[in-house]
């Protein structure tokens, strides 16, 4: 944290778009034209915490502090049924902090649980599952595109896929069991289909056909398995690597042009919003 807060004001630094050395005081890199190269001075001490400034981290532990969050609401609501079910919070402790879905959107108005669902989840093994899939996936976005493109790609895609789901769940119920959207959702999947949703992208954008067709790989399985494992979201799934896909096709998005200090007051925006929609949750819920 202290790291975070230390600015650098003279000297050099690597441009985190191009890895070139540049002055700490330089408006515009010579190299690659990327604007404000230094963030402020804070680049070297966001660029200690790896390729995506710490933000998988945030995910992780952010995911781990609110499932814990949600089992100690409503401890006597825990259920354990099954190895999939393990530990799963009650679907009342999981509306309060921010479960998405038909009923939350649609019946008691959170629309704004679109945002905060994508960091909740219903038991042990979905939340490691997860997880597992961030920490492999983020990373290489990061890399690809840039950390705050990385904020932006994996929160418009949960975002899209939790409107996806919410909006399944409220007007296709009539379909076959296994089509419906969600009463009730939650989960970081749709976040994730954006990450290879983004990759597939990257790959056509830039020729690199072997990370296109490993993420299309990965979605299309995990996508299949959807179908044959209970509780799956998988209109949330294909909203979030739409979502994830679409943004990545955006000019302003495009992996081949530097990043600048607009993606990242972006992406710290994202981040705000994604906070004052847990607590906005909370606060709704209470009263």
């Amino acid at each position: 944290m202290f790291k975070l807060l230390k600015r650098q004001t003279s000297g050099s630094i690597v441009c985190p778009s191009c890895n070139q050395l540049v002055q700490v005081k330089e408006p515009v890199c010579p190299h690659c034209g990327r604007h404000n190269p230094s963030i402020w001075g804070f680049v070297r001490s966001l660029r200690s915490l790896g390729y995506d400034y710490g933000f998988i981290s945030l995910v992780i532990w952010g995911c781990i502090g609110l499932y814990l969050a949600t089992l100690l609401v409503d401890v006597g609501g825990i259920t354990s049924s099954g190895t999939l079910n393990l530990l799963s919070p009650s679907s009342r402790s999981l509306l309060l902090f921010g479960a998405t879905g038909s009923i939350p959107v649609f019946l008691l108005g959170r629309f704004w649980t679109v945002l905060s669902s994508a960091w909740l989840h219903g038991g042990l093994f979905h939340i490691a599952f997860n997880l597992v899939w961030i920490n492999q996936t983020g990373p290489l976005v990061a890399k690809c595109y840039g950390a705050s493109r990385l904020v932006l790609i994996y929160t418009a895609a949960s975002m899209v896929g939790s409107t996806l789901t919410s909006v399944a769940g409220q007007y296709l119920d009539q379909l076959p069991p296994i089509l419906h959207g969600a009463r009730l959702s939650i989960g970081a999947s749709g976040g994730i289909f954006g990450l290879f949703g983004a990759l597939v992208a990257y790959g056509q954008i830039t020729g690199d056909e072997a990370v296109g067709r490993q993420y299309w790989g990965y979605a299309v399985v995990l996508f299949l398995i959807g179908f044959i494992m209970p509780a799956v979201d998988n209109w949330g799934h294909l909203g979030g690597f739409l979502g994830g896909y679409a943004i990545s096709r955006l000019s302003w998005l495009n992996p081949s042009t530097p990043e600048s200090h607009r993606h990242l007051l972006a992406a710290i925006t994202c981040l705000v919003l994604t906070v004052l929609s847990i607590v906005a949750s909370v606060g709704h819920g209470l009263r």
